[in-house]
């Protein structure tokens, strides 16, 4: 299985730490040239790879960490995004609903990426909290995933855990994805709840 994050800025970095602190790797990439952002990513640890974007999207699973206004671009860079699992983790803040088509945004971001399985995900915690290590007093740090596809929701469940995190499954995009998404000038219920999870 390979991994991507498109997107480096705060969010990015937070997510290629995460990848970084279990040694597993994880391409990075923006719009940029690859070698304006590789010293940055090499800091972060040797598993994290600067790449172009026509690279990185030969990824797995690829997690989307740009502006909310920048997904379109990115789903041009394949044709068909079928066999691949997005993890949406962008916020729709300021996106009036009815330019969603009054979906939640996150069936909006699904319709760009055809073909694709998406998954919202580790979009509620802001960046300095997503930053930290998430074994936290003995517990794991919560994040919230929703999903149309049960299947994929278990694989980047199952992702979570292993980069440390303890998932919480919300159910579907119209349902538990309403919770954690922001759109227009309101944030969902579960967006910037610190929840730690004690086994």
């Amino acid at each position: 299985m390979s991994y991507a994050i498109i997107g480096f800025g705060k969010i990015g970095h937070a997510l290629a730490k995460a990848f970084a602190r279990k040694g597993v790797e994880v391409s990075v990439a923006t719009t940029r040239d690859p070698k304006s952002f590789a010293s940055e990513a090499a800091a972060i640890g040797p598993t994290i790879i600067a790449k172009t974007l026509a690279e990185a999207v030969k990824a797995d699973i690829i997690f989307l960490a740009v502006r909310f206004g920048a997904h379109p671009d990115v789903a041009k860079a394949l044709p068909t995004w079928q066999g691949k699992t997005i993890i949406d983790v962008t916020n729709a803040y300021g996106v009036p609903p009815e330019e969603l088509g009054g979906q939640p945004s996150s069936k909006f971001v699904a319709q760009a990426f055809s073909g694709a399985k998406l998954v919202k995900g580790f979009n509620h915690l802001g960046a300095a909290i997503l930053d930290q290590n998430p074994a936290v007093h003995g517990g794991r740090r919560v994040v919230f995933l929703a999903s149309d596809e049960d299947a994929a929701a278990a694989e980047i469940g199952a992702l979570a855990e292993n980069l440390g995190f303890s998932p919480i499954n919300l159910g579907g995009l119209s349902e538990g994805g309403l919770l954690v998404q922001a759109r227009g000038n309101s944030w969902g219920r579960l967006i910037f709840m610190d929840l730690v999870k004690f086994d």
